[in-house]
């Protein structure tokens, strides 16, 4: 009965170790896995790994979900490179993570990367990864390869910050992030980064990575190798108690010579000659040796001895580490030595480039303090990264203290008119060297917080426009009284009377008396100007006829904020998003308006503004929007132009709108959207690109007159006689000219290209981009058919003229050639668009199916046969 009891503890012994073996194994603290591109709040556990992946949406702001081509996607594929997310706004976009364990910990950061075709350019991207304010890599691979870039890196902040940067080279996209935490004493020769070249798992036919390997690298397999042999064993191998804790299924192949007294070489190149590699050799011996026989070798690297002689332990890993440098190849060589009967034994090999990362960055409590009060405020704001580095992309609204060599520390932050409610958020406390705090006009309420009076360095504080209880903290006040804060706030309460009346409050109570008359005055004078505007308009109406239909007059006025509020009564109607932010309704008088008011989290930002306006202020055509004013008032940004009844012309071919427009209007609209084009290239001096052409910026008045809208990317060719500029590459996908793309050499056969497939989109009645198909590709298989009836709009019902329906197709295929010089000027393309016109208006009706010979036979040009 003893025995069986003791037996039974033994058994439960044995029950509870595999447990806890198997829950550590299982284990992935320490880790965080990002499937970047899939759903917001998604989650899954991958079946070939058993990694818990989540969605990205929770790391970073900007962005769009997209997916690889069906043609790219195999049955072993990772699941995480099937989905992607790309970044076709912003230069710089950046994933923040902040691991459990923190700061001064060793990590395994990989960011990878899958094309595959999904902006349907068959142009793989490059683009620039930073770590932080450091540069990691270039970004650089061909469309059907799945690309991995590693990095070990020790961190000196609780944030870690991935960013991607665009470099004028196609937009950047990323498949899929993930952290892994390392033990310290892995790969600790010293505290420089390590940049994974190359890992390699000899004598394989699979990848080796979690959850054989502990910590997620990812070992790829060399299995055929010309002069050397696999080899394998069944028993594990042990050493995964040595510093680099190299998996047992790893160590368990390898490749030897083929020849008894043969060597063993690995050759690579390297990208620069100046490039350091520190090397990583893992030896095991896995065969069974005879009692006469003996494997023993010497290391040498371009030649030159290293180590030896070596004879690998029996099923036993052991590591070899050298570096070397100032060469532009390399060769890692493994010769026998004369009392060796057996070939040289390679199992594994990890190459990496070592930096010296600068990881100059915000203090970790200002960071977190930004963090906390971005997720308290919900706020959209172009806040991405660290908040102070690089110094080109601090947040909006921030400022900070460059001079010490510590780390960074905020000294300022404008959280005016941002829209911020509830309370003042906590989290403010630990901006300990802040010196100016504006959160004025927002709508904060409940007590204005004592830690306000606590920050010893707070010269500047700006609490007007919100609706705070009183009465202030005394201590706040105090410092206000003695000069040592410049506080802002209404003192419109009886309850601040004892604590004010010798301080600023007082004064701020009859400034605010001094700014309503001012304002009252301002609103007087605008009210005047406008009602002059708008007699002398009618008045014009009246005289003359042809101008009866047109908006105010074009005044170039710059209008204040307040007044831009008051026109967009607090900016509550939304009608539509531009370029660069949301498009607002608005009211001049009886007249309305549309106010376009930039973003503070923009793509674009202030020089976009800058050139759309000043664009307007010369551009004067029937067939472009007109500028009716500006607002350029601090942060507060944004242009007045007429008011557009039916809005763009995407809003009318695809977004299932009841009313289809007619085959002859739509030659219409591309006609009148041709000859505002038409005018930028050939009847401005200089001639102006504008870089963006698309539906969404082709607007409809409530005639349907069409006319081109958002010049914020517009170029002008500046230099007089130029036939083209270099430029870094902006516009859409789908309406991209792709010689401009592959060469940033910018001309005005990019904006035609781009109008032809707008022309596209005005016949068929698709977007230039739909699931997996591009319309330019999709028009030209059509074409092979010979059917016209399958290209145009099913929507009209076979309600159009076919001859006039093949001329469109013809002109529009002709206008997105492939090569630029083959496609019309928008001179011809206004021709043509006038015949097809004419030729509408006084043809019959005819039937769908008579005139079909025309097919191919009636066109020209290399895209259509």
């Amino acid at each position: 009965m003893a025995l069986f009891r003791s037996f039974y503890s033994v058994l439960i012994l044995l029950v509870a170790l595999t447990f806890a073996m198997v829950h550590a194994h299982d284990d992935q603290s320490g880790y965080i896995s990002i499937d970047c591109g899939i759903t917001e709040g998604s989650t899954y556990t991958d079946s070939k790994t058993e990694l818990n992946y989540v969605s990205d949406a929770g790391f970073i702001d900007s962005g769009i979900n997209r997916e690889i081509l069906s043609s790219y996607k195999t049955d072993n594929q990772d699941f995480q490179l099937i989905t992607l997310r790309s970044f076709p706004q912003n230069t710089r976009n950046c994933y923040t993570l902040r691991p459990e364990d923190g700061k001064g910990n060793r990590y395994l950061i990989r960011a990878r990367f899958m094309y595959g075709d999904y902006d349907f350019k068959s142009q793989p991207p490059q683009f620039d990864l930073y770590l932080g304010n450091d540069h990691w890599s270039r970004v650089d691979f061909n469309v059907s390869l799945a690309m991995d870039y590693e990095i070990i890196h020790i961190t000196s902040s609780d944030y870690i910050h991935v960013c991607l940067v665009n470099i004028g080279l196609g937009n950047p996209f990323i498949s899929a992030l993930e952290l892994r935490l390392l033990d310290s004493t892995m790969y600790a020769d010293d505290l420089r980064s390590l940049i994974l070249f190359k890992r390699y798992n000899f004598g394989a036919s699979e990848t080796v990575r979690y959850e054989d390997d502990i910590h997620d690298r990812i070992w790829n397999p060399i299995e055929n190798i010309p002069g050397l042999t696999a080899v394998q064993t069944s028993s594990p191998v042990l050493g995964s108690s040595t510093k680099e804790k190299v998996p047992s299924k790893v160590m368990s192949t390898a490749m030897k010579s083929t020849n008894s007294t043969g060597g063993l070489w690995y050759p690579w190149t390297a990208t620069n000659e100046t490039d350091e590699f520190l090397i990583y050799m893992y030896f095991a011996e896995i065969e069974t040796l005879e009692i006469n026989q003996t494997r023993e070798f010497n290391i040498y690297m371009n030649g030159l001895y290293r180590y030896g002689p070596i004879s690998p332990i029996d099923h036993t890993t052991n590591t070899y580490f050298t570096s070397i440098y100032n060469s532009s190849s390399y060769q890692l060589s493994l010769f026998a030595t004369k009392n060796s009967t057996l070939p040289p034994m390679l199992n594994a090999l990890e190459l990496y480039k070592p930096i010296r990362l600068q990881q100059r960055q915000t203090e970790d409590q200002d960071a977190t303090a930004m963090w906390s009060t971005k997720s308290t405020y919900g706020l959209k704001r172009n806040w991405q990264g660290d908040p102070c580095v690089p110094r080109d992309f601090i947040w909006d609204g921030v400022n900070c203290n460059y001079n010490d060599t510590d780390n960074l520390r905020i000294t300022s932050m404008n959280l005016s008119f941002s829209g911020l409610s509830g309370e003042i958020a906590p989290a403010l406390a630990n901006l300990t060297m802040i010196q100016s705090l504006d959160l004025s006009y927002n709508n904060l309420t409940g007590s204005v917080p004592k830690f306000l009076a606590s920050l010893d360095f707070l010269r500047i504080l700006n609490l007007t426009g919100n609706n705070f209880t009183r009465p202030l903290p005394s201590e706040l006040l105090e410092k206000a009284k003695k000069g040592s804060l410049s506080l802002s706030i209404e003192a419109d309460s009886d309850q601040d009377t004892d604590a004010c009346h010798k301080g600023s409050c007082k004064k701020n109570k009859n400034k605010k008396v001094v700014v309503v008359v001012i304002a009252t005055i301002a609103a007087l004078f605008v009210l005047l100007a406008i009602l002059t505007v708008l007699w002398i308009t009618k008045r014009r109406k009246t005289q003359d006829p042809s101008v009866r239909d047109k908006f105010i007059e074009p005044r170039n006025q710059r209008f204040t904020y307040s007044e831009v509020q008051r026109m967009t009564a607090s900016f509550s109607t939304v009608i539509g998003k531009g370029a660069f932010g949301i498009v607002f309704s608005g009211l001049i008088g009886d007249t309305r308006a549309a106010v376009k008011m930039l973003s503070e989290s923009s793509a674009q930002g202030y020089k976009e503004f800058q050139a759309e306006v000043s664009l307007l202020m010369s551009v004067h055509h029937k067939n472009i929007t007109s500028l009716v004013g500006y607002c350029d008032e601090g942060s507060h940004k944004g242009i007045i132009y007429e008011y557009m009844a039916n809005g763009n012309l995407g809003m009318h071919l695809f977004d299932q709108s009841r009313n289809v427009l007619s085959w002859k209007k739509r030659l219409q609209i591309g006609y009148d959207a041709a000859q505002g084009l038409e005018y930028m290239h050939h009847g401005c001096k200089p001639p102006i690109v504008h870089r963006d052409v698309k539906c969404s910026n082709i607007l409809l008045n409530e005639k349907l007159q069409a006319k081109l809208a958002d010049f914020g990317l517009s170029k002008a060719f500046t230099t007089e006689g130029a036939t083209h500029m270099s430029t870094i590459i902006a516009g859409t996908p789908g309406y991209l000219d792709p010689e401009y793309y592959t060469t940033n050499r910018l001309t005005e056969k990019s904006d035609v290209y781009s109008f032809g497939v707008v022309l596209l989109e005005l016949i068929t009645g698709r977007p230039a981009i739909s699931t997996d198909i591009y319309i330019v590709n999709w028009v030209k298989s059509m074409v092979e058919k010979g059917s016209i009836e399958i290209i145009v709009d099913p929507r009209l019902q076979g309600d159009f003229e076919v001859n006039t329906a093949w001329k469109m197709v013809e002109l529009a295929m002709t206008c997105v050639d492939s090569t630029s010089v083959k496609r019309p000027t928008m001179n011809d393309v206004v021709m043509d668009l006038k015949n097809c016109l004419e030729a509408e208006k006084g043809a019959k009706p005819n039937n769908l199916n008579q005139n079909m010979s025309l097919s191919l036979e009636s066109m020209s040009g290399p895209n259509l046969r």
